[in-house]
């Protein structure tokens, strides 16, 4: 966990929401000099915080509604710094809690340098992540449309499509031979919604690759992530775009622990209490990792007798998850050194 500890004259907690945000300004003594409910919007921010401008720090929530804010604290200059959701609830929970006390614990954990903090995504490419995340969000009501097609055909005991669903011409082939018609009418309007979202995500997979390769520098990083076995044009764009940039991670243990590909343990006098933190990091990175990592053993023949040697000292599962975090170790040096896999090193004993 990380805290914001620089020192400015006034420190400044928005509890942010759609259309009303509550401000609280304490300067370096902790005198309250503004607290009050305003509308969520630049203008009224900006005027509210005019006479304090000089030496101000702002600080919200990492919630849906950050992204404005952020991006007018950099246009004026403001310091702008996001609150950790997760981080936040654990410290400044309370008996009592409302827009406005909300609003005085974030300034005052400003003020003691007792705030955590999330990543403030840089606005010029926080708009392709997000529609990155869109297309795995499509993908994935897409799969269990197809999963319920399977399931009905088991529930009715009846064989199964063999043949994958995601492409038209398996759907097209496929015949409903259910008794009750109402069966028949639920699974045509599946694969409706199958055929709806397969043209989506095609359209989607067509235009972000073209619009991320604009950038010099996200096409020489997108073809180092594709020299890694498994690792295509969807993976790479996921990878390249939920880092956006490495060196934001001191060491590779921090980049490790973000992509949740290490298992967080906690200990008190000496003696393990327990895991905890599963929801702290970023789970696109820790899909993408491990998607790369199947993919890697279904077309690396190297990957193959290294899994079975992983094998060897623990479960099939536990030499998986020992694979996917190595290749996660292995990004963080490929991006960092500006370097093409090598497998020698990989795959070494």
């Amino acid at each position: 966990m990380r805290y914001y500890n620089s020192k400015h004259k006034y420190h400044c907690g928005v509890d942010l929401h759609s259309k009303a945000m509550y401000l609280c300004i304490v300067d370096s003594m902790g005198e309250i000099v503004l607290h009050r409910n305003f509308p969520a919007n630049p203008e009224a921010f900006l005027k509210a915080v005019a006479p304090y401008k000089e030496s101000l720090v702002v600080g919200c929530e990492c919630t849906y509604s950050w992204y404005w804010l952020a991006d007018v604290c950099q246009k004026e200059g403001i310091e702008f710094v996001l609150g950790h959701a997760l981080y936040m609830k654990a410290i400044h929970g309370a008996k009592s809690k409302n827009d406005k006390i909300d609003s005085e614990k974030l300034a005052r954990l400003l003020r003691g340098g007792m705030f955590p903090l999330a990543y403030v995504y840089p606005e010029e490419m926080r708009a392709t992540r997000d529609l990155m995340r869109r297309r795995l969000f499509f993908v994935q009501k897409r799969s269990e449309l197809m999963a319920h097609v399977q399931m009905t055909h088991h529930q009715y005991n009846l064989t199964a499509p063999k043949k994958s669903l995601v492409y038209r011409g398996n759907r097209n082939e496929l015949e409903l031979n259910f008794k009750d018609p109402s069966t028949n009418r639920m699974l045509e309007s599946d694969l409706k919604m199958i055929e709806h979202y397969s043209e989506e995500i095609e359209k989607l997979e067509w235009f972000i690759p073209k619009t991320a390769k604009q950038n010099e520098n996200n096409a020489l990083l997108l073809a180092l992530l594709q020299s890694v076995p498994g690792i295509g044009d969807i993976l790479s764009l996921t990878l390249l775009y939920e880092i956006q940039d490495i060196a934001r991670f001191p060491t590779q243990q921090h980049f490790c622990s973000y992509s949740r590909l290490v298992k967080p343990e906690k200990t008190s006098a000496g003696k393990t209490t327990g895991g905890g933190g599963k929801k702290i990091g970023n789970h696109h990175l820790k899909w993408a990792f491990s998607e790369a990592a199947v993919l890697m053993l279904a077309k690396s023949e190297e990957a193959k007798k290294y899994h079975k040697r992983l094998m060897k000292k623990g479960s099939k599962a536990k030499a998986l998850s020992t694979m996917t975090h190595r290749l996660g170790k292995a990004v963080y040096f490929m991006l960092l050194r500006k370097e093409v896999f090598k497998p020698s090193f990989f795959f070494a004993h």
